[in-house]
């Protein structure tokens, strides 16, 4: 490890990695993250219709997903964009949820929101805007829920750290980063996706590290190469977003596949994921064969 992060990260104790806790594994129904499954999360930007949902959840579900993604309460840049059904849009996710057995993962706007919203989701969602609500994490730790929390656009490790670390001092260990893309001078992508980020945050950090690949492209056609790097540099999973019919979609429309993309994508994965998983067997020997020398 790079001496200089063991002062720039180690104070974040709750979840910087030790030899006593190298790796947190969370444990969601019948899934493990942070294990050694590659999980991956999709589904739509919003959740606009039961029928939508309900046909993205079974399409996801059988090209290998084992996380449904879909906000019920969107917070859009633009006040006349589509904000999401609220209350509807959970009840629709939870059907969902009994139709194909996936676990479900939405975003909490407001600490207000935490209580209702844990009532249907198994994983909370902070969004890049919510990173530093403070107000908000705190409440995320008495919730009982694991978080899945985003990169702020402008944010630092340091401060992506700084927010799991209130998460976790609020009573919650549960915590899965997710790498969104920051905002750079590049323009020909919505966002930069730094992909360093996720071994320097795997080195650091005992919590699971997930890819939106995404919003870091914002053009779908980024997304599977994107989503193969992501696997490369060993994230644990992946957020996609995933759409019946993209060019009809209320929200981020752009950025999302559609069903037959989705399982090329998660097809095109495999070779990558072998490779990830070969990797992680070899690790263990070849520090034994060192130790001999």
């Amino acid at each position: 490890m790079n001496p200089k992060w063991n002062g720039q990260f180690s104070c974040f104790d709750l979840v910087a990695k030790t030899p006593d806790c190298p790796r947190s594994v969370i444990q969601i129904r019948d899934l493990e993250i942070g294990g050694d499954e590659f999980v991956v999360m999709a589904g739509p930007c919003a959740v606009e219709s039961e029928s939508q949902l309900l046909q993205t959840a079974e399409s996801v579900a059988d090209a290998g997903a084992r996380v449904l993604r879909g906000g019920a309460y969107k917070p859009r840049s633009s006040p006349y964009a589509f904000q999401g059904l609220g209350v509807e849009g959970l009840r629709i996710l939870r059907k969902a949820h009994e139709e194909t057995g996936l676990a479900i993962v939405t975003e909490v706007m407001s600490e207000e929101d935490v209580d209702l919203i844990a009532e249907y989701a198994d994983i909370m969602q902070v969004g890049t805007r919510s990173m530093e609500n403070y107000a908000l994490l705190e409440a995320l730790g008495r919730c009982g829920r694991p978080v899945l929390l985003k990169r702020g656009m402008t944010a630092t490790l340091e401060e992506f750290l700084r927010s799991a670390q209130v998460i976790a001092a609020a009573g919650n260990p549960n915590i899965i980063l997710c790498e969104r893309g920051i905002r750079t001078f590049e323009t020909a992508t919505r966002n930069t996706l730094d992909i360093a980020a996720v071994p320097v945050l795997k080195a650091v950090s005992r919590l699971p590290v997930f890819v939106d690949p995404s919003h870091a492209a914002g053009v779908r056609s980024l997304v599977p190469v994107l989503s193969r790097a992501a696997a490369v540099v060993g994230a644990d999973g992946l957020l996609v977003e995933v759409h019946p019919c993209p060019e009809q979609a209320l929200s981020d429309g752009n950025q999302s596949l559609n069903f037959a993309e989705f399982r090329q994508m998660m097809a095109d994965l495999q070779p990558y994921l072998e490779l990830q998983q070969q990797s992680r067997e070899l690790r263990p020997q070849l520090l034994v064969s060192r130790g001999a020398d």
